[in-house]
């Protein structure tokens, strides 16, 4: 196996998974991304991070340095050095996607590193692998492939299908000052819920597919979820009380990911505008207008 001269980057999206009620199944690429520059040395490993996360351990156990070594694994080989410079802007512990944007960056980077990387690595073995080392494709289908993306798995199967995203339709991602932890989120979910309102999650999620794509009209409703955000609320009771707030006057807003962060979608004459959105978020949140839908993980020239 041959390693390439020279450093490579790659970006990779922050990402919105649920969307709502499509808890588990459905996911986003946002605007927002993270910036990776990897070079293969004649020895020793090299991690340098900027911005998000750059109080993290740089060593065999940052999670870049980890999804790269398990491409790599994969692909054949280990190079013999390495160093890694990550510049992060999406915000940790906030269900923007930043473990799934740096497990598919790795593997994106890994990939690009090798030469016919893309041929010994394609997507579908980069997804697995990403399933793999985050535990759901949610947020690491969208992150590699872009887009809005309906994906799941059974078994050691797993699936991604992109569909369409009208471009009238951005986001607004309101973001506070703390983060929650995506298995104390999930851990407050009940083991079962009631068929009515599992029925009527599914309904949601399927009319949120057409609502994405072009019937904007129906985003209020498509965006109604019965089975994990309530749930969740003592977790993120800010996060909870702004999304009513926001859903009373007529914006289709969902918990991103485990939270919490909150997602406002705007679609031009049918939703409140940005600055409409932006003038109800509470005090110390950080706020920002994104386009959805775009690239996934690729690597600049």
């Amino acid at each position: 196996m041959a390693f390439v001269d020279g450093p490579v980057t790659v970006e990779v999206p922050a990402t919105s998974a649920n969307l709502g009620p499509g808890y588990d199944c459905l996911g986003l690429a946002l605007e927002l991304s993270d910036t990776l520059v990897g070079e293969v040395l004649g020895s020793g490993l090299e991690v340098t991070v900027e911005g998000e996360g750059a109080d993290v351990v740089r060593d065999e156990s940052h999670l870049v340095v980890r999804a790269m070594r398990a491409a790599f694994e994969l692909m054949g080989e280990q190079p013999p050095g390495l160093r890694l410079t990550c510049a992060n802007r999406i915000p940790h512990s906030r269900g923007m996607g930043s473990s799934s944007a740096a497990i598919v960056g790795g593997i994106v980077l890994a990939r690009a590193l090798v030469a016919d990387g893309a041929a010994m690595l394609d997507d579908q073995a980069a997804l697995l692998l990403a399933n793999r080392l985050e535990g759901h494709p949610d947020n690491v289908a969208p992150a590699l492939l872009g887009g809005f993306v309906i994906c799941g798995q059974a078994g050691e199967v797993v699936w991604a299908q992109q569909v369409p995203v009208d471009p009238s339709i951005s986001a607004v991602v309101l973001v506070p000052p703390y983060g929650v932890r995506t298995d104390l989120a999930r851990g407050l979910l009940p083991e079962t819920v009631p068929h009515a309102e599992a029925a009527a999650n599914a309904g949601r999620a399927a009319l949120l597919v057409a609502a994405l794509g072009g019937e904007t009209t129906m985003l209020l409703r498509a965006t109604e979820d019965f089975l994990h955000q309530r749930q969740r609320e003592p977790a993120m009771p800010e996060s909870i009380a702004l999304l009513a707030d926001l859903r009373s006057q007529g914006v289709p807003a969902v918990v991103s990911g485990a939270g919490p962060t909150v997602l406002a979608l705007i679609a031009a004459g049918v939703t409140p505008d940005a600055d409409e959105v932006d003038s109800l978020a509470p005090n110390g949140w950080q706020t920002s207008t994104q386009s959805v839908g775009g690239p996934g993980a690729r690597v600049l020239i």
